[in-house]
């Protein structure tokens, strides 16, 4: 692999090995000392043009954690404050010897084409509203250890009942439903959920009001709604997506109060969720507009579970492009 620009480069195996690591990794967590001599000697430097908390801190903790030297460079503490282009301070960068890139820009495309400049691999950490791969990847790290969890237990009350186990598919995303609600138009997460659920198995179901829909997403082989009580009923996980006001600039609906009715996951809609049904927020969240408090904090919850394992995941992500020998 020689980037990760998007989760539609990644075929079914490549997915499956950045998952299975990424399990390995997830160990880490647990110990005292989480240290690794893994990418000993290898530089990453994270380029941040845009704010992030869980994402920048991740992508440190995991570079470090693998014993890479890991930098942090920001729009407003580099050079293209000054007016320097993105393609002078890629160039300047790479030329001390840089062997991984984590960008995250706003404007869509731009870690791709910065991926062209460099000899060095390149991770793209979120561009603009087009993708954010390894938010796709944790999630769906996190949705198969969900789905696995619920597995055994039904296995363990198959055993019980009849002495054997049912071979119930633990990690299968076939069969899996998961619907994705909120503000599609301005999400970099969507589009590459829909990309990798597409190449493990699972049907995707999109639910916005039409103004929040993004352009040709018709062609985007899922199924697309603006019933999310219908949704609801039908998913084994409903990931809510953060209103992003920040981008908005005109009225994209009527009301807050009115979004929330609609397209909130409230205390009325929780209690609906099928039996098992999974909640995930890619995060941060606006508590009380697309998400309520009790649903945020509820039993089946997901969301910290995602923050856990962008580290794992992240880990695995730098150890396939940074693990083998410099040679």
């Amino acid at each position: 692999m020689r980037h990760l620009l998007s989760a539609g480069d990644l075929s079914l195996a490549e997915i499956t090995s950045i998952l299975n690591t990424a399990e390995e990794m997830h160990t880490i967590q647990s110990r005292p000392i989480k240290k690794l001599p893994t990418l000993r000697g290898r530089t990453v430097i994270n380029m941040f043009f845009e704010d992030s908390t869980r994402t920048r801190t991740s992508f440190e903790m995991a570079g470090k954690w693998m014993s890479a030297d890991t930098i942090n460079v920001t729009g407003k503490g580099s050079s293209t404050s000054k007016g320097e282009s993105l393609r002078d301070t890629m160039l300047t960068l790479d030329a001390m010897g840089t062997d991984c890139f984590v960008i995250r820009h706003g404007s869509s495309g731009a870690v791709a084409q910065a991926s062209g400049w460099v000899k060095a691999h390149v991770v793209n950490a979120g561009d603009g509203t087009h993708e954010h791969p390894t938010q796709a990847l944790l999630d769906a790290f996190t949705m198969r250890r969900h789905f696995r969890a619920r597995a055994e237990n039904g296995q363990s009350r198959a055993r019980a009942e009849n002495g054997q186990s049912r071979g119930l598919g633990e990690e299968s995303f076939e069969g899996k439903t998961i619907a994705i609600v909120g503000d599609l138009l301005h999400s970099r997460v969507v589009r590459s959920n829909v990309l990798l659920q597409r190449t493990l198995g699972s049907k995707v179901i999109l639910v916005a009001p039409p103004t929040l829909l993004p352009t040709g997403v018709d062609q985007w082989g899922c199924e697309v709604t603006d019933d999310f009580d219908a949704a609801l009923e039908a998913s084994d996980v409903v990931m809510m997506l953060r209103v992003q006001r920040e981008r908005m600039h005109g009225g994209f609906f009527p009301t807050a109060r009115e979004y929330t009715e609609l397209y909130g996951l409230t205390p009325e809609r929780l209690a609906r969720l099928r039996p098992g049904a999974a909640i995930c927020h890619p995060g941060p969240m606006n508590r009380g507009l697309e998400i309520s408090s009790e649903a945020a904090d509820a039993a089946n919850s997901l969301i910290l579970d995602q923050v856990t394992a962008g580290v794992s995941v992240r880990m695995s992500v730098l150890y396939h492009l940074l693990g083998g020998s410099p040679e």
